[in-house]
């Protein structure tokens, strides 16, 4: 039988609770207790003896071959009795595993609107998180008038805590009353002052442009000893930027850097911005390697800002010098950097190198504007480059590129404007609303016997229906149909949403019909038939497929959009939500909802101010049925309208909002990004059951 194998464990057990095995195999060789770092604690070092042989015989009986020999687990119990002490002073603490969280580095999570969706902090689940909600709502409310506020804050609920103070700091809206509240706050001495108070005054003053505030603030923070860190001096700096004051920005930028404090990112586009508008071409210089030195990388804003800079002293090396240092740190140029690199070639003179740039950028996908293109014919112009002009104007018709150079145009000796030229100046005055500039191009096309396409009817038509001018809309129409205009789809689309935009008497609305009963008698006899109350929704379904596939695919949605404006305008507000349910059904709103494990998300950003009311009345129904059955629900609740640049969303993000109020729904703007609103799960539940709890009471 094998000889038995002996070993001395050492089991240290330290003030850090957590438990070291050390194993020592040469039974021969002494082992130390001594400490080598008398700023550790004392080590209590105990040795155990463990025998593992290959038999299976127990450590009493080792030397001996006529027992049985135990297992490992056996041999170990004596040793767990002793080390595992049931004293108090020597229990180890056994940490517990983490839970592990998977990653997916293939697929990101969704971006993040506020910093209040992430993971709140425990105080957002007490109690006194409603009463505070509620408490910064009526200061909201309140008069600006220093004996209101004086009323209001002594309905404080609770006692004032730091988290609490933040709360209700975040939650005013007006400027005013931040300021007044942080006032409040320190006189009262209730909790101490600290660096972030004042930072959240100083961005809500920031939105409205009182830097004298501000910086009263900042001198106030210097006399109770408060520190300012890099948030307050960006907010300082970009406040003064905002408001004109560069003299002040530069002074509270070099405070800064004096303190020993690095600026971030805004504050370094912020800083060069001011640098670049006084003139100072050096210090700008200096500022951009010294913010590179320090691990900075500059954005687009940043390299706009230097080539404008650039431009306006004719340096053309400064202006190479901006586009290497993109080229080094991998940054691309967007629309912006590139019109101002081209107006500085311009003013630098030098056409061949404006050329090569505005090729680069078409090559890298960057769509030009009326103002890229003005620049680049500009430039042409003045270098008398009259083919490269005319090549530039052929391959705007081809692409579809707006312009604005139509008066350089009828000045050339070489070619005169045509019909193209013209489709594209009235797109752009109709873009702006500017009608009295659009009918004089009208008139004058008229003059001259320049055919009006289709496309400028259309342009011509939103412009006049926007600035509810129906007679010189009807004149115009039946001019482009005298003259060959066949209305297509585009036209027939600009009739209907000038008609769900029209409020007024029925004279003008028959007007417009008239003219799109001309253009497609079909979709007019929809329209009466869905505004019939008796008309049955099967009806209506079976028209509405039929109108929807004789459309072309474009204008589907927009038809479907305008038809529910139509209904809502006449309060059939039934009819739509069934033609709302019909869009749906077919396939025209497919990015409408949104799920998620953590956020449910509704997108009415393709939808017109009709349709996206009737889509948020739907949403909201159907969020309260689920609380009702006490259904799982996500943390947080988003509703999209953007910014209302969408031709049939103008207005939205305003008339959304609105509504939210009038339903009196939880959805509060989110201030990382325009038109977004956010709820949360606890206020959405708390909508529902306070909502049908006061229907109950008051019937």
């Amino acid at each position: 039988m094998a000889a038995p194998l002996s070993s001395i464990t050492d089991i240290l057990f330290t003030d850090t609770k957590r438990t070291r095995f050390t194993t020592n195999t040469n039974t021969n060789t002494a082992t130390t207790n001594s400490n080598p770092n008398p700023l550790k604690p004392k080590t209590l070092r105990k040795k155990f003896p463990i025998y593992c042989t290959t038999s299976k015989s127990t450590p009493e009986a080792a030397s001996t071959t006529t027992k049985k020999n135990p297992s490992l687990s056996e041999q170990l119990t004596p040793l767990a009795n002793k080390t595992l002490s049931t004293s108090i002073g020597i229990q180890p603490n056994v940490l517990s595993k983490p839970k592990s969280t998977w990653v997916n580095p293939t697929k990101p999570k969704r971006s993040v609107l506020s910093h209040q969706r992430q993971k709140r902090a425990p105080y957002s689940y007490t109690p006194q998180l409603r009463d505070f909600q509620l408490f910064a709502q009526k200061i909201n409310e309140c008069g600006n008038s220093d004996d209101e506020f004086s009323d209001m804050v002594k309905e404080i609920p609770h006692t004032l805590t730091r988290e609490n103070a933040l709360l209700v700091l975040n939650s005013l809206k007006p400027w005013p009353k931040t300021h007044m509240f942080l006032h409040w706050m320190r006189t009262q001495n209730l909790i101490p002052m600290e660096t972030i108070f004042y930072n959240v005054t100083m961005k809500s003053l920031r939105f409205g442009r009182q830097f004298q505030l501000i910086e009263e603030l900042a001198h106030q923070m210097f006399d109770d000893g408060i520190e300012l860190d890099n948030i307050t001096y960006s907010t300082i700096i970009s406040c003064a930027k905002k408001c004109n004051l560069f003299d002040k920005a530069v002074y509270w930028f070099e405070r800064m850097y004096k303190t020993g404090l690095m600026p971030d990112e805004v504050t370094y586009s912020a800083i060069l911005d001011v640098y670049a508008k006084l003139g100072k071409v050096q210090e700008v210089i200096n500022l951009y390697e010294r913010g590179r030195a320090t691990g900075w990388k500059p954005d687009p804003i940043t390299f706009s800002v230097l080539g404008k800079m650039f431009g306006e002293a004719g340096d053309y090396d400064g202006i190479r010098y901006v586009l290497q240092e993109m080229k080094s740190i991998g940054v691309q140029p967007n629309l912006v950097v590139y019109n101002t690199l081209l107006e500085a070639m311009g003013k630098a003179g030098k056409p061949g190198f404006a050329r090569s740039l505005f090729e680069e950028m078409i090559e890298s996908g960057v769509e030009p504007n009326e103002k890229t293109l003005t620049a680049v014919i500009k430039i042409y112009g003045k270098a008398r480059w009259s083919r490269d002009a005319l090549e530039l104007w052929e391959r705007m018709k081809e692409n579809g590129w707006p312009m604005d150079f139509i008066l350089d145009m009828k000045q050339s000796e070489h070619t005169k404007p045509d019909s193209y030229s013209y489709t594209a100046m009235l797109n752009i005055y109709g873009s702006e609303g500017d009608v009295d500039s659009a009918m004089e191009l009208f008139e004058e096309m008229s003059r001259l016997g320049i055919q009006l396409n289709v496309m400028g009817c259309t342009c011509l038509i939103q412009c006049l229906g926007k600035a509810m001018e129906f007679d010189d809309l009807v004149r115009v129409f039946d001019v482009a149909i005298e003259r060959g205009v066949k209305p297509d789809d585009r036209l027939c689309g600009s009739l209907l949403s000038v008609l769900s935009l029209s409020q007024g008497s029925k004279d003008d609305e028959e007007k417009v019909l008239s003219c799109l009963r001309k253009a497609n008698p079909k979709l007019v006899a929809f329209i009466q038939l869905i505004v019939d109350e008796e008309t049955r929704f099967e009806a209506v379904k079976e028209e509405f497929k039929v109108i929807m596939s004789n459309a072309s695919v474009e204008v589907r949605r927009p038809f479907c959009n305008c038809l529910i404006d139509i209904c809502r305008n006449k309060d059939l507000q039934e009819r739509a939500h069934e033609l709302l349910y019909l869009g749906t059904l077919f396939g025209l709103y497919p990015g409408l909802h949104n799920k998620t494990n953590s956020e449910w998300c509704l997108d009415v950003r393709s939808l017109s101010v009709g349709a996206a009311l009737t889509a948020l009345e739907e949403w909201m129904w159907t969020l309260t049925k689920i609380v009702q059955r006490e259904e799982a629900l996500p943390e947080f609740f988003l509703a999209q309208t953007g910014t209302g640049v969408h031709k049939f969303a103008q207005g939205l993000n305003i008339s959304f909002a609105s509504h939210l109020k009038k339903l009196a729904a939880p959805f509060n703007p989110s201030e990382e990004k325009a038109g977004c609103f956010v709820a949360t799960r606890e206020d959405l539940i708390y909508w529902v059951r306070s909502k049908f709890s006061s229907a109950a009471v008051a019937t």
